[in-house]
C-alpha cells in the first residue's frame, strides 16, 4: 500500500508541474503564527508551491516589516502572481503601504485575500497546487462557508 501511495504522490506532483501555480505570502504579527501556519498549508498543498512566512518585526518582536514583505514579495512574484493573507489590521496596512511602492505591472498579479488567515492558507494551498489561477482561488477562501464551525 506504501508503494502505491509514493507513486500516486509522483504523479500528482508531475501532472501539475509547470503549469499554473501562484504563490502565498502569510503575514501575520507573529513569526510562529506565520510559520505554523505555512508549514500546516504546505502539509496540505497536492503539488509543489512557493509559500512564504513573514512574521513580527526585524528584532524579534510582535509587529509587521515592511522591508520584509517587500522582499518576500520580489522574491515569490512570478508569472501567476502572488495571493497575500494577512492577519490583522496593521497587517494589512504594512502589506498596503509595500502595495503602493510596486510597479503597476507588479501590482496587478498581487492580491490581498478577504479571508482568515489559517483557513485560507490552507485552502488557498491546495487549491493553488491544483492548478487553479488566482480568481478560483479567492472565490473558494473569500467565501463566508470557509469558516463556518457548526451545522446550524
Amino acid at each position: 500500500m506504501l508503494r502505491l501511495r509514493l507513486i500516486y504522490k509522483v504523479k500528482i506532483n508531475i501532472r501539475y508541474w509547470g503549469e499554473f501555480v501562484l504563490s502565498i505570502l502569510i503575514i501575520s504579527h507573529s513569526d510562529k503564527i506565520a510559520e505554523g501556519t505555512k508549514i500546516l498549508a504546505s502539509q496540505m498543498m497536492q503539488a509543489p508551491l512557493d509559500i512564504r512566512a513573514i512574521g513580527g518585526t526585524a528584532d524579534g518582536d510582535i509587529g509587521t516589516d515592511v522591508d520584509a514583505i517587500e522582499k518576500a514579495i520580489k522574491d515569490i512574484n512570478k508569472e501567476d502572481g502572488v495571493l497575500v493573507l494577512a492577519d490583522l489590521g496593521s497587517a494589512v496596512m504594512s502589506f498596503d503601504m509595500v502595495y503602493e511602492w510596486l510597479d503597476d505591472e507588479v501590482k496587478a498579479k498581487i492580491r490581498l485575500a478577504d479571508a482568515p488567515l489559517v483557513e485560507g492558507a490552507v485552502m488557498g494551498a491546495v487549491e493553488a497546487s491544483l492548478g487553479k489561477d488566482m480568481e478560483a482561488v479567492l472565490k473558494t477562501i473569500e467565501s463566508r462557508e470557509i469558516i463556518k464551525k457548526n451545522n446550524s
